[in-house]
């Protein structure tokens, strides 16, 4: 019998989640690892452009990889005769500006895996083993969704998520910086975690976000700003060409001088990721946007005010 009575616990809104058909897990990285498993993959190819935590779930089950280069579009450079039956090649979505990409290469591979940890709201395709980490669009201690038609055979642990909820709840009360030293402590706790299912606090918080309003906030905040910075931006982007934004990448010469300059005013920019510099060659693609890309905030917290404040300091 469920509890009744005693203390409150948070008052969260109880709506729809946005990807409610998806399998319910605890990380992207463990989502990755549940394709890797679920179809017996022996070698996979994967962009050099990502996260390091990527290699996890490879080294755990002793799969082999390979890197490939991407173009300044973020199009891979890659020969895709060479996937064999038991090979998976990986592409990420990036920022959630590659949904054409993703499209186009789905025509080209067999054995596809699609990256939308930075792409929320993109759809999946038929048949393309897909995952998602809502983390990097909202407020959230863990969790991932997949799409695949491979279901493992095994009992999973439900995860538990209440000990990786001070920043989030400290940021709100305090600030930011404050907790940052938990955040980071918290981003450690999910290494080498087993595949376990969505913690029933992240579903829940999961279940009180206003996902239209998220998405058309984060549009405008991306348009507003392009609209100043085009023209000075080595990337080019065709609004039409994709969905909602994670972040807005603007890539220039001087980028690293540049976030230095911000983080000093305290607009948070991440760097994506500092691992590249070990394995990409320094006069690459890749190595150009660890260095100097710099990853404007433009999510749903913000609106024309911070987009203007972003636009002077730059």
């Amino acid at each position: 019998m469920n509890e009744l009575g005693g203390y409150f616990e948070l008052e969260l809104q109880r709506t729809n989640e946005y990807h409610q058909n998806a399998i319910r897990l605890n990380t992207g990285r463990n989502a990755f690892e549940y394709i890797l498993k679920g179809k017996g993959y022996k070698k996979v190819y994967l962009p050099y452009y990502t996260c390091d935590v990527m290699l996890e779930p490879i080294e755990k089950l002793g799969v082999s990889y390979e890197f490939y280069s991407i173009d300044q579009s973020f199009s891979p450079v890659f020969d895709f005769q060479k996937i064999k039956e038991k090979d998976a090649f990986l592409y990420t979505n990036y920022f959630g500006l590659c949904d054409k990409h993703v499209e186009d290469i789905s025509t080209k591979v067999r054995n596809l895996i699609i990256d939308n940890a930075q792409s929320f709201y993109s759809h999946t395709l038929p048949e393309v083993d897909t995952f998602y980490s809502p983390r990097k669009f909202f407020g959230l201690p863990d969790g991932a969704y997949l799409y695949t038609n491979k279901r493992l055979q095994e009992e999973l642990e439900v995860d538990v998520s209440y000990q990786r909820c001070e920043h989030l709840l400290g940021r709100i009360d305090i600030n930011a910086s404050s907790f940052y030293k938990s955040f980071v402590e918290a981003d450690n706790s999910l290494i080498n975690q087993s595949i376990k299912q969505m913690s029933r606090l992240t579903q829940r918080l999961l279940s009180s976000i206003d996902y239209e309003r998220t998405a058309k906030k984060r549009i405008e905040n991306f348009k507003q700003l392009h609209q100043v910075l085009e023209t000075k931006n080595k990337l080019e982007f065709n609004l039409a060409d994709f969905g909602v934004p994670m972040i807005y990448p603007y890539l220039i010469d001087n980028g690293k001088e540049l976030k230095q300059k911000l983080i000093k005013n305290k607009i948070y920019v991440a760097s994506y990721w500092p691992n590249v510099y070990d394995w990409a060659k320094k006069d690459s693609f890749e190595y150009d946007l660890v260095e100097n890309l710099v990853c404007l905030p433009i999510d749903q917290r913000y609106g024309k005010n911070e987009m203007e404040i972003i636009k002077q300091l730059i």
